[in-house]
């Protein structure tokens, strides 16, 4: 047999099951994704994939890979919950070198979906602390989304005139003392406002806000982009213990870079996530506004460390909602 035809039949095995564990705004984005690369790593190896999605608040999801889920690569919502599972002993501690942008192929923010009309003339974060505003979002324990969006509040309350810690403090408490309904993730929240009707806003990935205004959803919400919001990146990573065992870790690379190829970025654009090449971004200019963002190294001095400030039991979250 020829090296060539042993290759080949080495990698066209029976059908090989592969894992990604993402967090809930990336359903369908990987349902296409998947496709599209198990077309292509069939026609490069002949290899026959059988993948899996599991969906759920990010900080969730990596709970649950750091305690023995079998992830081949976690695609989640930001770096921290990448790091809760190197910490597990699954993840390789240089995991944001593996992949260019620190391992995040394709950026979001955080806006403000409201009811058609904005009958309650919400325009930025300080018009969500008034009597009678009933927002949705979900629980910052739990998920990726809802910590993106406490720190853009934060953030945007820190860069007011005469803006600091104890000013940002007072409007977050305030913010969330405005929520109605608290869901475990980003989906749930969505569910909760458009389906169920329930609440005057919903503080939403741009991603989930724009799946809802799409086809029927046009004609019932429109989305309001606040003065300044966050620049949120979304991690993603391969589980080295997993793929080590499995023998998975070639397909494991190949799954994670094609996100970085033209392709993987016209769908990450197309699911209303924002590409990284910059050529495809020019593409979307019209579906993706301009819109002042931070970032959460130069204002938080980075995830471990908002992390431990903000989210840790015991930490300002729990403070604020403990005074409400």
């Amino acid at each position: 047999m020829s090296l060539g035809a042993l290759l080949f039949s080495m990698t066209a095995q029976a059908n090989t099951s592969f894992l990604n564990v993402s967090y809930d705004p990336t359903r369908e984005f990987y349902q296409e994704y998947n496709q599209s690369f198990g077309e292509f790593w069939k026609k490069r190896t002949g290899q026959d994939v059988q993948f899996k999605q599991s969906h759920g608040g990010s900080g969730k999801q990596a709970r649950a890979v750091a305690t023995g889920l079998q992830a081949d690569v976690v695609t989640l919502a930001l770096a921290n919950d990448i790091e809760e599972i190197v910490k597990a002993g699954y993840v390789n501690k240089n995991w944001q070198k593996e992949f260019p942008n620190n391992s995040a192929p394709y950026t979001s923010t955080i806006v403000f979906l409201v009811k058609k009309g904005n009958p309650k003339n919400i325009k930025d974060w300080n018009d969500l602390v008034k009597p009678g505003v009933e927002i949705i979002t979900p629980n910052p324990k739990t998920g990726g989304a809802p910590r993106w969006i406490y720190l853009s509040a934060w953030g945007y309350a820190l860069k007011q005139p005469a803006g600091n810690d104890a000013k940002a403090r007072e409007l977050v408490k305030r913010l969330y003392k405005n929520v109605k309904v608290l869901d475990s993730g980003a989906r749930g929240s969505l569910t909760t406002f458009a389906e169920r009707g329930i609440g005057d806003v919903l503080l939403s990935w741009e991603n989930e806000a724009l799946l809802a205004t799409q086809g029927l959803g046009q004609d019932k919400f429109e989305i309001i982009y606040p003065s300044i919001s966050i620049l949120a990146e979304p991690s993603v990573a391969i589980v080295d213990k997993t793929v080590d065992r499995n023998g998975n870790r070639n397909l494991a690379k190949g799954y994670l870079n094609y996100l970085y190829s033209p392709l993987g970025q016209e769908l990450a654009a197309k699911h209303n996530f924002r590409p990284r090449n910059e050529k495809i971004a020019a593409k979307y200019s019209a579906k993706f506004p301009k819109v002042q963002l931070f970032t959460i190294d130069k204002v938080f001095g980075g995830w471990a460390k908002a992390q431990q400030t903000h989210f840790v039991n015991g930490a300002i979250y729990d403070q604020i909602s403990a005074e409400k």
